[in-house]
């Protein structure tokens, strides 16, 4: 069994915040909040889903909210492990195995940071191969299986029991808690038998994490070394080189929202961009031609070191590289498409794989 030390945080940290296409919360703070409980409480076990048993209980552990907000309402340690101990006490057991719920910025540690302090193993997995900004959104939803009961905790004392009846439900319940509770909050849903998980998670998601992370780790400086062996790995594509000269973010119904206008850069000079997001990018365009769209990936990367950018954290004046990555065949499937697919989140145009849109570009 591999075990998760404060190493293995920094590189997870960069890959998940660049298959988080933009969202999951700043990773950077996630990062300090899981290196300090890895220094306090020893190494996390990493759990191979082959490990895994039929009858174990897995549970994940997430954050909820803006990711504009945490980076001034920083999550405390017990915030993180609250919805888990309440779920124990519902549920009448004790959790055998956490989990990320995404793969993505902060929720890509906060199930760390749990597994630390409670000595339990993390699966190498999550339920969206990616970040997505609604709770319904994961392979869970996608194959039928229902999150309840679902826990909700913030940094007040607080705690919340929910019984929602399906996914959708479950995302219009605790968004409202969220927004309440200040615009964050942790949070525990699909408690799910091993037997269950197996067929529905994607796998090995946080060793993917770790070697994106540590291939941008590596290759620092070095002419965009570092993305173009992501590109590789990850069957991605580079979408443009250029500089953020617009950008409108909003806090509107506990997510960030907004768009950012780009100019390009270097052999992209003469022509502009755009990229839309909500919490996690969606939409990538050139003028009004499409370039990617979700579920398929968009992450934008610092244009020197190839670390990745999260929404919140884009400026004026950033020199930048976007790029593109083919989702998980999951979210290609009929329902896939019609829970995060173009349409809907607004936007009037059906969904196009980012390798076809790539390919007529050229």
């Amino acid at each position: 069994m591999r075990y998760i030390d404060i190493e293995a945080i920094e590189k997870i940290a960069l890959g998940a915040a660049v298959l988080g296409t933009g969202g999951g919360g700043d990773p950077y703070i996630g990062k300090l909040m899981a290196k300090e409980a890895i220094r306090k409480y020893g190494d996390v076990a990493l759990l191979s889903l082959e490990d895994l048993r039929d009858d174990q209980l897995v549970v994940p552990v997430s954050g909820m909210g803006a990711p504009t907000v945490t980076i001034e309402k920083v999550p405390s340690e017990i915030e993180v492990t609250a919805p888990l101990e309440k779920l124990e006490e519902v549920l009448g057991r004790k959790v055998d195995v956490v989990m990320p719920i995404e793969i993505g910025g902060i929720n890509s540690l906060f199930p760390i940071i749990a597994a630390a302090k409670k000595s339990l193993p993390i699966l190498d997995a999550d339920a969206m191969g990616r970040a997505f900004p609604e709770a319904q959104m994961v392979t869970f939803h996608l194959d039928g299986l229902e999150p309840s009961p679902v826990t909700m905790a913030d940094e007040k004392g607080n705690s919340v029991v929910l019984y929602p009846r399906d996914g959708v439900w479950s995302e219009r319940l605790a968004r409202v808690i969220t927004i309440e509770m200040g615009g964050s909050a942790s949070v525990c849903d699909y408690s799910l038998l091993g037997k269950e998980v197996k067929n529905s998670v994607i796998p090995n998601t946080l060793t993917l994490a770790e070697k994106i992370g540590g291939y941008l780790l590596d290759n620092k400086g070095k002419e965009q070394q570092g993305i173009k062996k992501m590109l590789e790995e990850l069957n991605g594509y580079q979408l443009f080189e250029a500089k953020i000269v617009d950008i409108e973010r909003r806090l509107i119904g506990g997510f960030t929202r907004g768009s950012a206008n780009f100019e390009g850069i270097r052999h992209e000079q003469g022509r502009t961009f755009t990229i839309y997001f909500q919490n996690e990018h969606l939409v990538a365009k050139e003028g009004e031609h499409l370039l990617c769209s979700t579920p398929d990936l968009i992450a934008v990367l610092d244009a020197e070191t190839g670390f990745p950018i999260t929404t919140e954290r884009m400026k004026y004046g950033a020199r930048v590289v976007a790029v593109a990555f083919p989702c998980h065949e999951k979210w290609r499937t009929q329902k896939g498409i019609e829970t995060a697919g173009p349409r809907y989140f607004g936007y009037d145009f059906n969904y196009q794989p980012v390798e076809e849109l790539q390919k007529e570009r050229k």
